[in-house]
């Protein structure tokens, strides 16, 4: 085996790890309903979900920021916290995979690499998501805003995923649908793939963004994926 060979079997896919909003699942709507249940509250008028689906990706506050612009900080931190007591009723309400995720997640378990989560989202809203939906049994590895002292960009908790997968940093594919997942993939040595359709708005630079790999749609991930393998194969 040439030096050339050794290199391509270092950098074999031997596990794959997803942001989670705007990347594995569509939770934006979830999300919107719970703000829309919070402004009620306060006596403001609903939004519409396309105005704040490219906010979902950034968390709670800016939701509530995005929705109430002319709002001063006081009333943006009331309502955020009315929305993250209201956001367990929805949670999973019409959240689904993306379209074409099922076939990759098909595909990483018929070639036996396992797959999970790397997310900025509090596992108190994580973890009734994932049993929701069926990915406890299936994903050896769950990690949330709050599993370790720092969450994303930092690199703790995608390593402390690479631990739990089994897989070496170097090995795993992350793949997400923010400048901080992509920064957080590199940091630690893991290739960034960039979910091109999450909740990307059209201010994002993502050319800037330092991904190593960016994908159009979901669907194109199981032909990447074949490939990767072919290529592995051949040069074993």
């Amino acid at each position: 085996m040439t030096d050339c060979h050794l290199t391509e079997k270092r950098l074999a896919i031997k596990g794959v790890l997803f942001d989670l909003d705007g990347t594995l699942a569509d939770t934006a709507p979830d999300m919107i309903e719970a703000l829309n249940i919070s402004l009620a509250q306060f006596g403001f008028a609903a939004v519409n979900s396309c105005e704040l689906r490219y906010q979902a990706s950034h968390g709670s506050l800016a939701l509530v920021q995005t929705a109430l612009p002319e709002q001063n900080e006081a009333m943006h931190a009331q309502v955020q916290s009315a929305l993250l007591k209201n956001y367990p009723q929805v949670n999973g309400k019409h959240c689904q995979l993306f379209a074409g995720l099922d076939a990759f997640l098909n595909l990483l378990s018929e070639q036996n690499i396992p797959f999970g989560v790397v997310t900025n989202k509090p596992a108190r809203f994580t973890r009734p998501l994932m049993i929701k939906m069926g990915f406890d049994k299936r994903m050896p590895t769950i990690v949330s805003g709050d599993s370790t002292l720092h969450s994303k960009p930092h690199t703790a908790p995608m390593l402390l995923a690479a631990q739990q997968l089994s897989v070496r940093p170097e090995q795993i594919l992350y793949l997400g649908d923010a400048e901080r997942d992509m920064q957080a993939a590199k940091a630690c040595g893991m290739h960034a793939g960039l979910a091109e359709w999450g909740y990307i708005g059209p201010d994002d630079a993502i050319i800037e963004w330092p991904s190593d790999v960016s994908f159009g749609d979901p669907y194109v991930l199981s032909r990447w994926l074949k490939n990767q393998l072919s290529i592995y194969t051949s040069t074993t």
